[in-house]
């Protein structure tokens, strides 16, 4: 497995909660550890795997996710799928 997409995860999982999650990063660790992602024409993406789904904002200016919220609802989702900083 790649180390800059483990990094990703850990990032994710880092705490405090990290402000400066690039969003393309993530979207290519998601994918690489078998997520689908599909954006939406209202400014959110769509996670999914495995039957589970979860739906964040993506960032408006920039690149990164600043939702400190989408962040802890997507460490919970992954935690959920069994994807954590220890086995990613």
């Amino acid at each position: 497995m790649s180390n800059k997409h483990d990094a990703m995860i850990a990032k994710i999982f880092a705490h405090p909660i990290a402000a400066n999650v690039d969003w393309k990063k993530l979207t290519h660790a998601l994918e690489h550890y078998g997520f689908t992602v599909d954006m939406s024409h209202h400014g959110r993406a769509k996670i999914a795997r495995d039957g589970n789904e979860l739906v964040i904002h993506t960032p408006h200016h920039g690149h990164d996710i600043e939702n400190k919220d989408d962040i802890m609802a997507l460490r919970h989702f992954l935690t959920e799928l069994g994807v954590n900083p220890v086995e990613a």
